[in-house]
């Protein structure tokens, strides 16, 4: 991970044991949903780090083919799609 000045490093995870892919995807990757695989580790969480600058980032996972909302997000607002996107504020 390339960390740029003035970002910091955010832990972005999901608790799914049975999925076979997780990705991370928002408005910091232009909400491509194959380029930031997350890890799963022995417990069944997923995790991914990105290097964000001070701001508020919609974002969601995509599991195995499917767009999920982060269960521990408590900000979401709505989109284009009729659901909503995650929102995390980074300090």
């Amino acid at each position: 991970m390339v960390k740029e000045t003035g970002s910091k490093a955010v832990e972005f995870k999901f608790y799914a044991p049975q999925a076979k892919k997780v990705y991370l995807a928002g408005n910091f990757n232009k909400w491509d949903h194959k380029k930031l695989a997350a890890k799963k580790d022995t417990k069944g969480n997923w995790a991914a780090k990105v290097s964000l600058k001070p701001g508020k980032y919609e974002y969601k996972f995509f599991v195995d083919g499917n767009w999920q909302n982060d269960p521990r997000c408590n900000a979401c607002v709505p989109n284009a799609f009729g659901t909503h996107n995650c929102v995390v504020d980074v300090k």
